[in-house]
């Protein structure tokens, strides 16, 4: 696999602080050869919460391109997104460690020069991308975690559920036969009223922590609690940024009053002649199984034989190996410690795959 991709240095910041079976990720698939980069130039440090210290840095396209206008300064009280702590708390989580204030922040925007970008509708966000500490032994792999749903009017825009606009073979949160489905869903809603989104995100952040403290550099697409990028537009970052995708995802509309545990999307037989899955499922297939195995071996429940196959906007954009992890369903826990429990998983999951 190519884990060749390199990233340019655009401008510092100073004081910022960093902040179905319906399947829930099923049409929402955010929440689904890459063009090589420029030599990262200088570095920049970043202290989070765990580990100690971390970079991150923006995009630089062949062309010289980069977000906010060619590397001009992004005021520091523009900071990212995040969510706080009593919101966290009163959302039945304890409350997320205060971050330190970083000396360094770089975002990443959707290229529209990008394969698919043009069948984005929602692209005013930015992603960001943190880089491990190098005492961390960094590994140089980038890993897009995808904190489902999350973005504000998402439900109400429409985007082609498949590049060539073909429709969709099966069934979910968008009937098969539909040629588009809803750029980024809401989500469900837990048992004890906590939104998904509010949990996808805490979940990223755990595992975005786990991943810069093994080495691995994270693009969380999703930072804070609104980010204004489909589901085409998350994907396509990803697949020009990142050697894996990873969306986190719990199930929805199941009918099942307990916990049925995790398992991942996999994608139709009828869809493994379409590009670009064509050339990709079979990467997909192999980081999900990984995944899944890495969980049972921290004793998470496991779905049936961990997959099931549903066709998703994530995986028909996708280009690198992608994946939509469904978690558990509407009565799982989501305390910190049962999120831990998965981060730890996930990131066995995630060694596994690349050889680690």
């Amino acid at each position: 696999m190519n884990r060749g991709k390199k990233y340019g240095i655009a401008a510092i910041l100073t004081g910022v602080a960093l902040a179905g079976m319906t399947a829930c990720g099923a049409e929402n698939g955010d929440g689904t050869e890459r063009t090589e980069k420029t030599e990262i130039v200088e570095s920049v440090t970043l202290e989070t919460m765990i580990p100690e210290s971390a970079e991150v840095f923006r995009e630089t396209t062949e062309n010289g391109n980069t977000v906010e206008g060619s590397g001009e300064e992004i005021m520091p009280e523009t900071p990212v997104p995040q969510e706080s702590a009593g919101a966290a708390e009163q959302e039945g989580h304890s409350a997320h460690p205060q971050p330190v204030e970083s000396t360094g922040l770089q975002q990443i925007t959707l290229d529209p020069d990008w394969e698919y970008a043009d069948h984005s509708k929602i692209n005013t966000g930015a992603a960001v991308l943190y880089r491990a500490p190098e005492e961390s032994g960094r590994k140089e792999i980038v890993i897009g975690v995808n904190a489902g749903h999350g973005t504000a009017g998402g439900s109400k825009v429409k985007t082609l559920c498949h590049p060539d606009g073909s429709a969709k073979i099966t069934g979910g949160s968008t009937a098969a036969g539909a040629t588009e489905a809803a750029a980024v869903s809401g989500g469900m809603t837990f048992q004890d009223g906590t939104p998904e989104r509010t949990v996808t995100l805490r979940m990223a952040q755990i595992l975005r922590d786990r991943l810069l403290a093994s080495g691995y550099d994270v693009l969380m697409l999703r930072d804070g609690e609104d980010v204004q990028l489909d589901n085409v537009a998350r994907t396509v970052i990803c697949n020009n940024v990142a050697d894996c995708h990873i969306a986190l995802h719990w199930d929805s509309g199941d009918g099942k009053d307990y916990d049925k545990g995790c398992f991942y999307i996999s994608v139709p037989e009828a869809l493994k002649s379409m590009e670009p899955v064509a050339s990709h499922w079979q990467q997909h297939d192999t980081l999900g199984a990984d995944l899944v195995e890495g969980l049972r071996g921290q004793g998470a429940t496991i779905y049936g034989k961990g997959t099931m196959s549903i066709d998703l906007t994530q995986t028909s954009y996708s280009t690198i190996p992608s994946v939509d992890m469904e978690l558990g369903n509407g009565y799982s826990d989501h305390s910190d410690a049962t999120l831990n429990t998965l981060a730890e998983g996930l990131l066995s999951g995630i060694q596994t795959y690349f050889g680690q």
